[in-house]
């Protein structure tokens, strides 16, 4: 087992992405896209909870970067329709979109906070585009990236041009607030408070935020990185087993 650590990483936390035999590494990204952090054992656990046997190893914790132009494909059409309706309206389209990511084949959109509502309306209203179907929005949790821990992220569906793209908005867990889009996908209703009940993520002008799937009074956002396992100890055929986060650790 020590052989096999060594050849990951090793507990003073050498990365061994600078190494050739970082291509053995699954999903990696080379040294391209921002490093939010560097992870150490196979899910990351600290002071229990993985029990993988992978505590050696070691690995960058990677977000990709912006793309540039061409963007291939029918990406450009959208991204430069976009980009003219905003300015129809008087809006910058800097100041709208904060990147443009292009990854494994999917165009992202990263869109200020701000400006949300309005780039979604655009984005359904205008001929060009139609995106009329949102799927709904998801939350993600990265404790790391300082200042935008917490992600939303929405799936759009033309049917008019059968395309999809997906648009991201960034909040600091400080300042957990994300315009709702419920007036501009009305399906978004608990989508977003299932986010809301999961990851905290406040969607300011949703007209029921309330918790959907835990109890009114529960305390924290059980999809959140930092929160704990938790668990109540089970007991079965005589043997006690530990809650999640009290069992034995290989890291």
């Amino acid at each position: 087992m020590s052989d096999a650590n060594n050849t990951a990483g090793d507990a003073n936390g050498v990365n061994p992405e600078k190494d050739l035999s970082a291509e053995n590494l699954p999903g990696q990204r080379g040294q391209g896209g921002e490093e939010i952090r560097v992870q150490r054992g196979m899910f990351g656990a600290n002071n229990g909870g993985d029990t993988s046997g992978y505590g050696g190893l070691v690995r960058s914790v990677r977000l990709p970067g912006p793309a540039s132009r061409p963007y291939g494909g029918w990406f450009d059409e959208v991204a430069d329709e976009l980009e003219g309706a905003l300015e129809e309206q008087g809006l910058l389209p800097d100041n709208a979109i904060e990147k443009t990511v292009v990854d494994r084949g999917e165009v992202t959109f990263h869109i200020e906070r701000e400006h949300l509502v309005r780039v979604a309306r655009t984005l359904r209203d205008d001929p060009a585009l139609r995106f009329e179907l949102c799927t709904g929005v998801s939350g993600v949790h990265y404790p790391h990236d300082k200042g935008r821990e917490l992600h939303a992220v929405y799936h759009l569906r033309s049917i008019t041009h059968n395309r999809l793209i997906r648009l991201e908005v960034s909040a600091p867990d400080s300042d957990p607030h994300i315009p709702s889009l419920f007036s501009v996908y009305p399906t978004n209703d608990w989508h977003e408070r299932e986010t809301y009940d999961f990851f905290g993520i406040v969607f300011d002008g949703h007209p029921a935020l309330t918790r959907i799937m835990m109890p009114d009074d529960w305390q924290g956002f059980p999809q959140r990185k930092d929160y704990p396992l938790g668990g109540i100890p089970v007991e079965y055929k005589g043997a006690q087993i530990p809650a999640p986060d009290q069992r034995r650790s290989y890291s």
